[in-house]
C-alpha cells in the first residue's frame, strides 16, 4: 500500500490533537496505534468506515471513530470513509438497501410519492424501518468484509510487486 500517498492526504496527529473541538477526548487521541499506517490498521479502518457508512443513522463519523478506537483501526481513514454516503449518494444507497431488506424479509414494497414530505415519512416509517435496517446492516457487513480482505490482499500484492521491482533493479545493476 502506498504509505506516502496515505500520509500525504491524512491530517497529522499533532494537528488533530491541537483541535479545540476534540480536546474532550484527551489522552485517547495520543494512542499511536490510531495513526499508524500498517496493513492491519488500515484494513480494520476500511472495514469500520464502510460498515458505518451504510448505516442510516446520524453522527456516523462519531460512531466510526468510536469503533476505530475499539478495534485499533486507523482513525482518519475510518472516519473519512464514512463520507461515501453523503447527501448526494444517500438516496440511491438507502433505496438499494431498502430493496435488499424487502427481498430478505419478504415484505411488500411501499410506493414512493411524487414529492416527499414529512407527513409521508412519519406515516410510512413504521413500514419501512425494518427492511431498511436489515438491508443496511447486511450491506454494511458485506462491504466491511470485502473492504477488509480486499485491503489485505491489495497490500500484499503491492508489497510483492515492490519486492519484484527491487529484484529486477538489482539484476540490472549487477
Amino acid at each position: 500500500m502506498p504509505r506516502q500517498l496515505l500520509k500525504r492526504y491524512m491530517p497529522s496527529p499533532e494537528r488533530i490533537k491541537r483541535n479545540k473541538s476534540l480536546r474532550f477526548m484527551g489522552a485517547i487521541l495520543h494512542d499511536p496505534n490510531l495513526w499508524h499506517i500498517t496493513r492491519h490498521s488500515v484494513a480494520r479502518a476500511v472495514a469500520t468506515g464502510l460498515f458505518v457508512a451504510m448505516l442510516p443513522i446520524p453522527m456516523q463519523m462519531l460512531l466510526a471513530a468510536c469503533i476505530a478506537l475499539f478495534v485499533r483501526g486507523n482513525l482518519p481513514i475510518s472516519v473519512g470513509l464514512v463520507w461515501l454516503t453523503n447527501p448526494i449518494t444517500m438516496p440511491p444507497v438507502f433505496f438499494i438497501q431498502y430493496k435488499i431488506g424487502t427481498l430478505l424479509l419478504g415484505t411488500p414494497e411501499r410506493t414512493m410519492p411524487m414529492e416527499l414530505s414529512i407527513t409521508w415519512l412519519t406515516t410510512e416509517l413504521q413500514h419501512i424501518w425494518q427492511p431498511m435496517l436489515v438491508g443496511s446492516v447486511l450491506s454494511g457487513l458485506v462491504l466491511a468484509a470485502v473492504g477488509y480482505f480486499g485491503t489485505l490482499l491489495y497490500w500484499r500484492f503491492w508489497v510483492a510487486r515492490n519486492w519484484q521491482r527491487r529484484k529486477m533493479r538489482r539484476r540490472r545493476q549487477s
